[in-house]
């Protein structure tokens, strides 16, 4: 169907030789990971409502990407979903989540890593759900800007909370994270530079979207942040970018996502991509330590 990846014009003039790299690649691991879970949690009498609601928001947001993807691609629409009509769809399925959550008796804090403290919410909860998955799943969408960064990152992410999910006993959730991170790895393998396909919006909206839910329900919400360090600078390089320029007319960066100034600045692709691993990589495992110990 000659699903090729049109490459936007404010980019790096580097990326152009990109266009036409088949692109909607999400689809091949999201698939795999609601084959292996399904099966394995039918199979196993594993069935729970967390791996219910992981398969929702994994289905959901990928839903949301595909059709994006699909009228860019497909119907050759550049403009693809607006950004009001993928925020609501987003919103939709973080609300129909937390009704799913407060069906059972799931603990509305947010608890402080590393402390003892934390903040009950309540049913105003509700709105960190929105907040956390809208973010997050944005968040992973902005980071997806070169080969293998997104697959690399994401499954050091799932890799690192599949470890807490075991040390917690979750075994549903340990098993869909790490579908995910095996999944992605395989992906990877077709990913990495120079990618022979694209994850495109479907792929990085519903790993975003499902890591933040993971955290969720291990209730390790904020360490997430560290966690997902990469994803979170990605996302503040292109908050300061903006603010800067309406405000002072000056550039932070000489592009944003951040990996863009790296690249603008001599670096290779794939140095940024290895050196992004690397630091995500040292944040989970950071992380992870100081959560165990």
């Amino acid at each position: 169907m000659k699903f090729g990846q049109s490459i936007r014009e404010e980019g790096p003039e580097s990326h152009m030789k990109k266009t036409g790299t088949p692109t909607m690649g999400g689809l091949v691991y999201l698939i795999a990971i609601i084959i292996t879970v399904l099966g394995v949690a039918l199979f196993a009498d594993r069935m729970s409502q967390e791996i219910t609601i992981l398969l929702l928001v994994l289905f959901g947001y990928g839903l949301i990407g595909f059709l994006d993807d699909f009228i860019k691609v497909v119907l050759k629409r550049n403009l693809g979903l607006t950004s009001l009509q993928k925020l609501i769809a987003q919103i939709v399925i973080a609300v129909i989540s937390f009704f799913l959550l407060n069906g059972t008796e799931f603990d509305t804090a947010v608890y402080i890593p590393f402390t003892d403290f934390s903040i009950e919410l309540s049913m105003l909860y509700v709105l960190f759900i929105i907040f956390w998955l809208v973010g997050f799943s944005n968040a992973v969408n902005l980071t997806d800007g070169l080969d293998g960064l997104v697959a690399g990152t994401a499954s050091i992410a799932f890799a690192a909370f599949g470890v807490i999910a075991i040390i917690q006993e979750q075994e549903g959730i340990a098993m869909f994270t790490f579908a995910v991170a095996g999944a992605l790895l395989g992906f990877l393998v077709f990913n990495k530079y120079p990618a022979k396909v694209f994850m495109g919006d479907t792929g990085s909206l519903a790993l975003g979207g499902a890591l933040a839910m993971v955290s969720i329900l291990l209730k390790q919400e904020l360490l997430l942040l560290i966690i997902g360090l990469v994803f979170v600078i990605e996302t503040a390089s292109v908050i300061l970018q903006v603010g800067s320029f309406k405000l002072r007319k000056k550039r932070i960066f000489k592009m944003s996502p951040i990996h863009h100034h790296f690249e603008l600045s001599g670096w290779s692709e794939w140095k940024v991509v290895t050196v992004f691993w690397a630091v995500g990589l040292a944040a989970a495992v950071i992380a992870v330590a100081l959560e165990v110990l």
